[in-house]
């Protein structure tokens, strides 16, 4: 069987440039596409058919040009042959090319940057979460390629939460943890749920950049924007994702906010705060430090060492979202990462970091969001 490559389909990226086929083995040079309107790549996604039993090497060889090419070192790609499992795949990064080996026992190989969560998985979480009940299901607006920019509220308690994920649709462990997030909130037989529901009502937005996310985009949205750069003044032309959020953030009100992302370079989960903006209170930098650190009591996977400089007093970047709704609202909010490598204290040689850990992550921090409800 002839090896093929594609990535013609919902989140796929990758361009073929040359397969060679041996007796020893195939292997295949690539190139990331950049986004449209952009110089932005990273995120790759696609499948290898007719390569069961032999050796495989795919070589990425504009990785150097890349958004974050100090993200490649210690990086692993992420494979998998029911698209259920993504394990780590032997990767190794010289002279700006990224090689991938890898020996399928299947005709049908899938390689991504990072577990994929599809456009399709999203839906199904939209239409399961909006069948739990006391979950209200809303489309806040359209994005530029029309595609519905989906909220889910739940819960009918006075302080105002909002959970928002995947602005940079490549950081797809950003949607993993909200629907782990959503698994949590909606069992009822969860007592930790069941006090935030009482205390406060969530606002969740799973997917920011649903049209990012379907054209296998790193960063940016349908007009090569980059969403978290444009808080500060969003327009229905480039932004409409944000001027729809921001809009119902205005109209509802915010007293915590958490956006999550995914980082490429950093091996280590971390919250980056809003530390310079103009107004900040007293109150609102001992609600963050007191989240942040009791998250790290809470769980090995989280940590303080590694992370973001602190923004200068008056230096924050009000064009991000953290920043603007703690300027904005007098919210504690916060920007939190997750790493495309893996936790480099506690390492998985099998999966590194994964959905699983980012599901689990987003579990434990709504037990720690629990014990700082009352003084938001």
């Amino acid at each position: 069987m002839t090896v093929s490559i594609t990535s013609a389909f919902d989140g796929g990226n990758i361009r073929v440039l040359s397969i060679s086929e041996s007796e020893s083995g195939a292997r295949a040079e690539l190139e990331i596409v950049k986004d449209i309107h952009s110089e932005f790549y990273q995120w790759f996604y696609f499948r290898v058919s007719g390569a069961a039993g032999a050796p495989l090497e795919l070589v990425i060889v504009n990785s150097a040009g890349a958004a974050y090419p100090y993200g490649w070192p210690g990086y692993s790609a992420r494979v998998s042959e029911d698209r259920e499992n993504w394990l780590l795949a032997e990767t190794d990064y010289n002279d700006g090319r990224l090689t991938i080996r890898v020996e399928p026992d299947s005709n049908s190989l899938w390689v991504a940057y990072f577990a994929p969560y599809s456009m399709e998985r999203h839906h199904d979480l939209i239409a399961w979460a909006a069948s739990q009940p006391g979950v209200e299901s809303r489309e806040l607006g359209l994005t530029l390629d029309g595609q519905p920019i989906d909220m889910l509220t739940l819960g009918d308690g006075p302080k105002h939460v909002w959970l928002y994920a995947r602005q940079h649709p490549g950081e797809t462990m950003a949607q993993w943890w909200a629907e782990g997030a959503l698994e949590r909130l909606t069992d009822e037989q969860d007592a930790v749920a069941r006090q935030l529901r009482n205390k406060a009502t969530f606002h969740i937005i799973p997917n920011m950049n649903p049209d990012g996310s379907r054209r296998g985009h790193l960063r940016t949205n349908a007009a090569g924007v980059n969403l978290n750069r444009e808080w500060h003044e969003p327009t229905l032309e480039r932004s409409p994702e944000v001027f729809h959020v921001l809009a119902a953030m205005d109209d509802i009100g915010v007293d915590f906010a958490m956006d999550v992302h995914g980082d490429e370079a950093i091996p280590a989960v971390f919250i980056a705060g809003f530390e310079g903006i103009p107004s900040l209170t007293e109150r609102q930098l001992e609600l963050f430090t007191r989240y942040r650190d009791t998250l790290a009591l809470r769980t090995p996977d989280f940590q303080t060492k590694l992370g973001y400089a602190v923004a200068q007093p008056g230096q924050a970047n009000l064009s991000m979202s953290t920043a603007q709704l703690a300027e904005r609202f007098g919210a504690v909010s916060m920007t939190l990462e997750m790493p495309f490598k893996d936790n480099i204290d506690l390492p998985d040689p099998d999966f590194g970091w994964s959905p699983a850990r980012s599901m689990q992550l987003a579990k434990d921090c709504l037990a720690v969001l629990a014990e700082i409800i009352d003084d938001l």
